[in-house]
């Protein structure tokens, strides 16, 4: 397929860095952000996202996740600005979702939006 194809490793972030890593943050959005900078879904419109161990996307990162999903829709961190992306997603992960989602600590609703197509390894 054409357009950019970007991962992110959700594993490899702290969880409160995740979603400007997903979403973007304009300036001065948290300590440390001195420029706004794009997030991958930005960086991925008109392409594919790769999503690496979802299952470490804290829940406040899971229901944008959904949202964008949902309707193509996001904003940065700390911007009340809509942003549209057209992004294809991939998902993957080692972690058990259904159990997750018995625990409460991963979204049923973002698990089903995800997992259209599974392939086990």
């Amino acid at each position: 397929k054409h357009g950019p194809f970007i991962a992110l490793n959700c594993g490899a972030l702290p969880g409160e860095l995740i979603e400007a890593e997903l979403f973007g943050a304009e300036a001065g959005a948290y300590t440390g952000a001195n420029k706004a900078r794009e997030g991958k879904f930005e960086a991925a419109d008109g392409g594919t996202l790769f999503l690496d161990e979802i299952g470490n996307l804290p829940l406040a990162g899971q229901m944008k996740l959904l949202r964008v999903l949902e309707t193509g829709r996001y904003e940065r961190l700390g911007s009340n600005r809509e942003r549209h992306a057209k992004v294809r997603v991939i998902s993957a992960t080692n972690a058990d979702l259904p159990s997750m989602i018995r625990d409460g600590s991963f979204r049923e609703d973002l698990y089903y939006r995800l997992n259209t197509v599974e392939i086990a390894l």
